[in-house]
């Protein structure tokens, strides 16, 4: 029997316009928008509606990818469609955990609200950076960032697809190194930190504190988590999950080969664009990938998953 998991894309996938078709059409997505305007005191709808500048600021993007992605989520399940696990690359773990209901919507947003500040502030412009190295085995890359102090993998993303993050001048020296052992390019990333490095473990223990006040629900269905790329069955283990979560690896590749062995053949990307979608194609291509950015191809995909 098909298994589906519903799958959140993560920082970086954010663009104007994201979700207002859903937005005009909807009135649960409608009512998300507006929720979360209320919640945040921001204008959800100008900060994803309209081009502005603060869309690709850390501290705004996480509340407005979140938000968009649960709009869409609450439409597409009023339409019959349901996932049998969920996962979320980085912020977009927040959407898999509400989605697998082990989180109420309000905290979900408000708390990757509070978590995108922390991640800004957390360390003072130009001291990390992140690069993308491709064309490269993960543990080729290891044996090179393991050796080098201020310097980590930041995401697994797929065969040939690795970042690496951390202080700004060792993931230079990283990059060099890198590329004579092989990599066929390392692109300097344009970020505002170096996210899911052990500069970020200050802003996970200030996260920590957030998380204190959020009340967790029963898991109705498991959702995988970045950390470990494990199911999780139960909500207890969520908060220190997500507060390890900030500075440790993102491993979205092992996430999906886990899936796909647990049975998923069915996955369903939900937000702005496709980068899910791309990576999964070249994890395992012999799965079925949607892709969910607009009311029609919600359209679309409830029709080949009937």
């Amino acid at each position: 029997m098909s298994k589906i998991a519903f799958i959140f894309p993560g920082q970086g996938a954010q663009k104007a316009g994201m979700g207002k078709d859903f937005y005009e059409k909807f009135d649960t997505a409608k009512m998300v928008f507006d929720q979360a305007s209320q919640w945040l005191d921001l204008d959800m709808k100008e900060l994803c509606f309209e081009e502005n500048d603060r869309l690709d600021l850390t501290e705004y993007t996480q509340a407005a990818m979140v938000t968009t992605c649960l709009a869409m989520t609450k439409v597409i399940e009023e339409h019959g469609l349901h996932p049998d696990v969920t996962a979320g690359l980085s912020l977009g773990e927040y959407c898999a955990i509400e989605t697998a209901g082990g989180m109420s919507l309000k905290d979900a947003i408000r708390t990757v609200r509070k978590r995108g500040i922390l991640m800004e502030q957390a360390v003072p412009a130009g001291q990390g950076s992140m690069a993308a190295v491709l064309g490269m085995k993960a543990e080729e890359i290891e044996k090179i960032t393991d050796t080098m102090e201020g310097v980590t993998i930041a995401n697994y993303n797929c065969p040939g697809q690795i970042v690496i993050s951390g202080v700004r001048e060792a993931v230079e020296r990283a990059g060099e190194q890198l590329k004579k052992a092989g990599a066929k390019r390392v692109l300097p990333l344009n970020v505002s930190g170096p996210f899911h490095s052990r500069m970020l473990e200050e802003a996970g223990k200030e996260l920590g504190k957030v998380l204190e006040n959020v009340e967790l629900s029963p898991l109705k269905i498991p959702y995988v988590t970045n950390v470990t790329a494990q199911y999780v069955e139960n909500s207890e283990e969520t908060k220190a999950l997500l507060e390890k979560q900030i500075s440790s690896s993102v491993r979205w590749q092992q996430s999906m080969e886990n899936m796909i062995a647990q049975g998923v053949d069915t996955f369903v990307e939900i937000g702005p664009g496709k980068t899910l979608a791309g990576f999964l194609r070249k994890i395992d291509r012999s799965v079925k990938v949607f892709n969910i950015q607009t009311a029609e191809d919600m359209e679309a995909v409830l029709e080949a998953c009937r």
